[in-house]
This record gives C-alpha cells, structure tokens and sequence, in this order.
C-alpha cells in the first residue's frame, strides 16, 4: 500500500492542532507590509497580522510560493518507496500558487509522484478538503481514491462569506465577479462565494448582519435541509460574529462537526478584518 503524505499551502487555514494531528505539510505564502516581508502563519501570525494591519497606513500585498518552495518538500520523501504526495492549494483563478506547485512537480526525480489538485477555493474551504484526505489516508484509502473523493467533496461543499467592506477584495485585484458590488450603500452586505471557476461571485446582498446570517442560513437549508453536515467557520478578528452564526447553525443543522478556525494573514489581506466564512458539506 502507498504511503501517502498530504501537503497543503497557508490559506487552508487549517487550526494548527489538526495541522499536526494528521501531519498535514504546509508551504507558506508570504505576505509584504512594505519593505518587510513575513511568512504566513511562521513569521507572522493571524492576531500579529490583524494588529499591524490596523496600524498600517497602507494595505499590505501577498507573493506565492515558487516552484522551488513546493520542490524542496516534495523531495524530503524522495527516498521513502511507494511514496504518493497529494498536494491540495488554493484556486488558480485567484493565485499562481496551483502553478507553482505544479511545475514543481515538473522538477522532481523520477519516482516522486504528486498529484496537484486546484482546490478551486479558499481558506477553510481548502483546509476541509486537505484534513478530509489526511483523514482518508489515515482509515487507508488508496490515492486515486482520496482524489476522487475530494473531487466529490469540493462539489458537495456550499460556502458563503460575508466582508465588512469590499474594499479589500477590490485593491487586491480578487473582487471577481463581485465587482459590481463595490460602492453600494452603507450596511449592505454583500453574501459571496467561490463559484466553480474558482472566483469570488455574489450571491445575494442584504441590508445588515443579522439579516444577512440569516440568509445564509437560508440557503444552505435549501441545499442540505435535514441532512446531517460538516461546518466550518473562518474569521477574520471576528471570532463574536463566527460564534453569532454557529449558534444560529446548531439551531437549524444536525452537525456532526463545527470547527472554527481564524482567516491568516494571506486570506486576511484580501478579505479584510471581520470577514466570516461558512463551509459546509453533507456527512452521509
């Protein structure tokens, strides 16, 4: 049976004790304030980020990973026989990270084998898909059939995010489809997602929180009524509004899983502080 290692990239946001739980690897983004350049998640952590980021006077910009980042981790287990590496990143649409990855792969030694799957998402919708394929590679799950399972998960899943302000989305060149949301009037919220092409598109908007969680409950109970779910919450500094809409969840869903987990300094850049996610897929 293969040995198989799954690797990842930081914007999973992955809670590190389930990171290390599963040994999930993870290749760090790096994020710029200026001159000054940090590690996502190494040399800069998701409350250090918040922190500078509001006493930033401009907005911080991201680099991806090079091809040579994703070639030094795979080549650790170059030496391990019957090695299989799934290395699961963030949407091609919104990154070169996928790319990177990929032409990595292109640089190795003859007998690594990787398979790079374009997650054609963000955040936690990357980190659920990769703590899946750790868990499927823990019960013995071959590698064609984790990615094939993943491939079905990441159909399955229905995410909606909510931003304080658009403004992050649009100066950093990933507002999308979205973008004919910017400049709308005070205390609209706009309800995204990440559509199948892997871009940031509206789904809704409405006026205020409340309303708008009350939405997304809505619609996620038009995609999964009775059935029972896996949740994941990502926040941006926002951990009272991620627990406002876990509370509403464990009212409507039977879950047999909440995580809540805080957005790092990459996705952070983009989305901006107080940004929610909601991740969710069907258990059976």
């Amino acid at each position: 049976m293969a040995n198989i290692r799954i690797v990842t990239d930081s914007t999973s946001d992955i809670p590190p004790a389930i990171r290390e739980r599963y040994g999930i690897e993870v290749v760090p983004l790096k994020v710029h304030f200026g001159n000054e350049t940090y590690y996502d998640g190494e040399t800069i952590k998701a409350d250090q980020f918040y922190e500078k980021l509001a006493m930033s006077d401009t907005l911080p910009t991201t680099s991806q990973p090079s091809p040579v980042d994703f070639a030094s981790v795979y080549q650790k287990w170059a030496g391990e026989p019957d090695t299989r590496i799934i290395s699961i990143h963030l949407s091609s649409a919104m990154s070169g990270t996928y790319q990177a990855a990929t032409l990595a792969k292109s640089l190795l030694d003859e007998g690594v084998n990787v398979d790079v799957v374009d997650s054609k998402s963000a955040s936690y919708g990357i980190g659920m898909l990769v703590v899946a394929a750790a868990k499927w590679a823990e019960e013995g799950y071959s590698a064609d059939e984790i990615l094939a399972k993943i491939a079905r998960l990441r159909q399955q899943t229905r995410l909606y995010f909510l931003v304080d302000t658009l403004e992050y989305l649009q100066k950093g060149g990933r507002i999308g489809k979205a973008a004919a949301l910017f400049g709308a009037m005070l205390n609209i919220k706009p309800i995204l997602t990440i559509d199948d092409d892997g871009q940031v598109a509206p789904v809704d908007k409405v006026r205020g929180q409340k309303k708008a969680m009350a939405r997304i409950i809505e619609m996620l109970k038009a995609d999964f009524g009775d059935r029972e779910v896996a949740v994941g919450i990502a926040h941006a500094n926002a951990l009272e509004s991620a627990e406002q809409i876990g509370a509403l969840l464990r009212e409507h869903f039977r879950l047999q899983s909440l995580e809540y987990t805080t957005i790092g300094p990459v996705i952070g850049t983009h989305a901006g502080p107080g940004a929610i996610g909601i991740f969710m897929y069907p258990t059976a």
